[in-house]
């Protein structure tokens, strides 16, 4: 069982790496907060590793912190709950802002995320109210936020189509993922060349047209 995996990143894409280590790429699943922490092309990374086996193949998804693989693993114990379900829901959801919607049982801000649905966000709830404090969250955790996003540098993208890259791999259509951008930027042109902003405005955009 893969438990972490260091070396050099060869790709890096929204929703997914490819780290090089002893002659061998791996192509590692991860969620949008790990994405926005890695650094550019060429340099070393350490992610942390849920290895997960079915019929047809052998998938790794990548966390930057424990405590990411952690609420996956807490996800992937819900019913209906699957490995890209849960990457979305990180995705969006922060570890301590995942913990802080269960505690409030605010269903409605896990029914926010792309393609979960009333009523898996009411079983994330109701199944992990118990358990959410299996996520030993340090003051530094609970308190991160989108502050502690890394810019990434040294990318061939510019920042718009990175988030339309971003959108599609949390399930949204490319047609919709092009319009919303489009439409975040057209409304503020400073958020242009901020990725994290044109993503978190995006998804804001989407959430209210549910």
């Amino acid at each position: 069982m893969i438990a972490s995996i260091s070396g050099t990143l060869a790709l890096r894409d929204a929703g997914r790496v490819i780290v090089e280590t002893g002659g061998v790429g791996y192509e590692v699943f991860i969620p949008l907060s790990t994405f926005y922490r890695m650094p550019a092309l060429g340099e070393q990374v350490r992610l942390q590793i849920r290895q997960v086996v079915r019929e047809d193949a052998l998938v790794l998804y990548g966390f930057s912190e424990m405590l990411e693989k952690r609420a996956f693993d807490l996800l992937m114990s819900v019913q209906h709950v699957g490995p890209k379900l849960a990457l979305a829901i990180l995705s969006v959801l922060e570890p301590a802002e995942l913990v802080a919607a269960i505690g409030r049982e605010d269903v409605a801000k896990i029914d926010a995320v792309p393609g979960v649905g009333p009523k898996v966000a009411e079983r994330v709830v109701r199944e992990l109210r118990d358990k959410v404090g299996e996520l030993k969250l340090s003051d530094s955790a609970a308190g991160n936020g989108v502050s502690r996003l890394i810019r990434i540098a040294d990318t061939p993208l510019t920042p718009i189509d990175e988030a339309i890259s971003a959108l599609m791999n949390l399930g949204v259509k490319p047609i919709e993922a092009r319009r919303t951008v489009d439409s975040v930027v057209a409304a503020d042109p400073a958020a242009a060349g901020d990725l994290q902003v044109i993503v978190r405005k995006s998804l804001g955009a989407i959430y209210g047209e549910k």
